[in-house]
């Protein structure tokens, strides 16, 4: 199993189809096919996943010039509350200052749970796009973009 299949399976699972915020496996092939797309993968204990312990999560990002803007975390559902998404973003932070960027990017609905790993992680909401997101039955929602120096 490549990396590209280990993180559809965590995206499969992790992203309830009523808020439609998974990425089709098209979408995130050209994300990466880009030489400023960017990966993280990791199992339930942190590390890179392997055959005995698959991926429990990942980090899809991109880094333009000297910003880099998280466009999608996924963790199953079975490994949320554990720390796995502080980890995510602990290393996503690291892996964007060790590519020189100066300030991160990232973007959410504005009811998403998530939002308190941000915020622990530093995040602070720098703007709002009134009724962005729109779920399978037509209600809309505000997207919250945080940003964060490095």
């Amino acid at each position: 199993m490549n990396d590209l299949d280990k993180a559809m399976a965590v995206m499969d699972a992790a992203f309830d189809p009523y808020w439609r915020e998974a990425w089709t496996r098209r979408q995130v092939e050209d994300s990466l096919a880009l030489s400023s797309g960017f990966m993280i993968l990791m199992d339930d204990a942190g590390q890179y996943p392997s055959e005995v312990r698959p991926a429990a999560g990942f980090v899809l990002a991109r880094k333009v010039l000297d910003e880099v803007e998280l466009l999608l975390i996924g963790v199953r559902p079975e490994y949320r509350g554990r720390g796995l998404g502080g980890k995510l973003i602990a290393e996503f932070l690291q892996k964007s200052a060790r590519m020189g960027a100066a300030n991160v990017f990232l973007e959410v609905r504005a009811n998403n749970p998530a939002e308190k790993v941000y915020r622990s992680a530093g995040f602070e909401p720098i703007g709002r796009r009134k009724d962005y997101y729109r779920t399978t039955d037509g209600t809309k929602i505000d997207a919250v973009t945080f940003g964060r120096a490095l």
